[in-house]
């Protein structure tokens, strides 16, 4: 999936998206960065007290000098410190709001995608992408930004100190300074690929855990321990690569800095020992400098790493930026209108539809059902029958043609009337973490006990819930683990009797189950199709044959219709060899 088709917004625009969840606590941001400055500036208080203490104290021998500056330097670093706590938990409160306001916004638009979003992406770059990025972008940049404050006025206060003591080593100082600095220009240009690349696959390490999580039988029945590792370790031996290239451009850094500080160092010396002994400075002078000096220095050689950092929190503000800025492909139209219920009924005309520009799945499909009636999907796999179905909540929109229900176009109606008056039972219906009575409210969340009740009866769950200790509040696993697909079934089914719309979708909702368990679900089925505008789409013929009419769709088109005995009737037909191939040829 490609989050990246707003990567040529300027900076101005990937940080004008962000700004409605930072103006909040903007104050509070302000605040953790305004502390950061007294905090760096004090940095300058001690070695800005070594020229009083070596030009007065030892060289003058001013006993009371000696007792007031340690007292200075211990009552200005605990200041210092009780600065930096206040900011640390200023800024570790601001982060975290940010964090979550922007995690909640994500996940809102993550919500509000399409299925084709899903379709093309993977729960590993979803998690990633959504959830990671904004852990990585706030408390990142935000921790490093009072870094960053803290360093610059703790270097603009010994920058002042190495003025007061010499302006002429003060100029070899910077112009080091800025030699040094120079590099960082061109990190974030030479990390974006690699970051975006290690991001890609960070995200297939989650997908993985997920898969074994949800395919556990899967791979032990198939013994394919061995390949699921192989294809994790490749995983990990590409992301290895990856750190090792971020490594290789980024990491001399450090060590080009060391070189430059040494040098700064050892001109400041040379110079400066030719400055005392021809009286230009003191003793005094020197050694402050030399403090300062080192003060300034100590934190640029490992500021690479901190910077690396940094750039990694603006590139993920950036793919924050890039997913925020997108928009559904299916949303609601101008003046979108209310579905209140189906009188008339659902009719296609002149349907195309595609997943992939320019291969159809479907070609000019007409259909006229009527409401209250129940139209049957038949035929061969991947022939398009799901599809068809799919389109009627908008999980996908038409390529030509439309979908109307009572005369109106499904686009001009609004998304959540839409699907409110449509139920969908699925093949593999997923159940969510949980218990009975979360499941079946899902359906409808305000719903009385008597509904309930009666959409447990009505989909043959009551007298399985009476046998549990916890009745309807017993915990069903995640994706309803703990039941079996019978009753995975029949709770899927009472989620949809208990919303109560007037149209029904059955995707194969029978066709993993045995006989057993089929019958049951098939009785449920019935209580749910009564009174109602059905769409089923199963490959058991036997439990459409009552259907008021039967589509034969193979390779997207609609080969045959009519009635299960009108379908019988056409020699050699699509149908009828379907059913021949079921029942042998025998006919009821």
């Amino acid at each position: 999936m490609n989050f990246e088709h707003n990567d040529k917004m300027s900076f101005k625009e990937h940080y004008g998206i962000l700004l409605p969840y930072v103006k909040p606590y903007l104050f509070r941001a302000f605040l953790a960065i305004f502390l950061a400055i007294p905090i760096g500036a004090l940095e300058g208080v001690i070695a800005w007290s070594l020229k009083p203490f070596m030009d007065v104290v030892l060289v003058e021998d001013n006993a009371r000098i000696s007792l007031v500056l340690p007292l200075l330097i211990v009552g200005f670093t605990t200041l210092q410190g009780v600065l930096n706590y206040f900011a640390t938990y200023v800024n570790s409160w601001v982060g975290n709001k940010i964090t979550h306001d922007l995690k909640r916004a994500m996940y809102k638009k993550l919500l509000s995608f399409e299925t084709a979003f899903f379709d093309k992406a993977n729960s590993g770059i979803i998690v990633q992408r959504f959830s990671g990025d904004a852990d990585t972008a706030c408390t990142g940049f935000l921790d490093n930004t009072k870094l960053f404050v803290s360093r610059l006025f703790s270097s603009l206060s010994l920058i002042a100190i190495l003025i007061y003591n010499s302006w002429q080593l003060s100029i070899i100082a910077i112009v080091v300074l800025i030699f040094a600095l120079l590099p960082l220009s061109q990190v974030k240009r030479r990390i974006k690929g690699t970051i975006l690349k290690t991001v890609e696959e960070n995200s297939k390490i989650i997908t993985n855990y997920n898969e074994t999580f949800s395919g556990n039988k899967t791979i032990a029945a198939y013994n394919m321990q061995e390949r699921v590792y192989k294809k994790f370790d490749e995983t990990l031996r590409i992301i290895f690569k990856l750190s090792i290239k971020l490594v290789q451009k980024t990491a001399w850094l450090t060590p080009l800095m060391h070189i430059s500080v040494s040098i700064g160092i050892g001109a400041v010396i040379g110079y400066g020992s030719y400055l005392i002994v021809s009286g230009t400075i003191t003793s005094g002078n020197f050694v402050s400098f030399i403090a300062a000096l080192i003060m300034l220095y100590g934190p640029i050689k490992s500021i690479g790493k901190n910077y690396n950092a940094v750039q990694i929190s603006f590139l993920a503000i950036e793919r924050i930026a890039n997913i925020l800025k997108m928009e559904p492909k299916i949303f609601n139209a101008e003046n979108a209108r209310k579905l209140e219920g189906v009188s008339n009924g659902i009719k296609f005309k002149d349907v195309w539809f595609e997943y992939n520009e320019g291969v159809p799945v479907l070609k000019n499909i007409n259909i006229d059902v009527k409401s209250g009636t129940t139209v049957a999907l038949v035929g061969n796999s991947g022939g398009g029958k799901t599809t068809v179905v799919n389109l009627i909540p908008r999980f996908y929109d038409v390529k030509s043609g439309s979908v109307e229900i009572d005369g109106i176009n499904v686009k001009d109606i609004t998304l959540e009337s839409l699907r409110d008056n449509i139920s969908v039972v699925f093949q593999d219906n997923f159940l969510f973490d949980g218990t009975i009575r979360d499941n079946i409210l899902a359906g409808k969340e305000d719903a009385t006990w008597e509904e309930i009740d009666e959409a447990l009866k009505f989909a043959y769950l009551d007298d399985f819930v009476s046998e549990l200790e916890n009745g309807i509040d017993t915990y069903i696993g995640e994706r309803g683990s703990k039941l079996s697909g019978g009753q995975k079934q029949r709770l899927a089914i009472a989620r949809a009797f208990i919303k109560n719309a007037p149209i029904v979708i059955l995707d194969e909702a029978t066709s993993a189950l045995d006989n057993k368990s089929e019958a049951v679900v098939q009785k449920a089925i019935e209580n749910l199709m009564k009174d109602r505008t059905v769409f089923v789409i199963a490959h058991r013929l036997s439990t459409i044959r009552n259907a008021s009419y039967i589509l034969v769709i193979n390779d997207g088109e609609i080969i045959e219709r009519g009635t299960h005995e009108e379908l019988l009737e056409i020699e050699k037909g699509a149908y009828l060899a379907l059913y021949n191939a079921q029942f042998k040829g025998k006919k009821d």
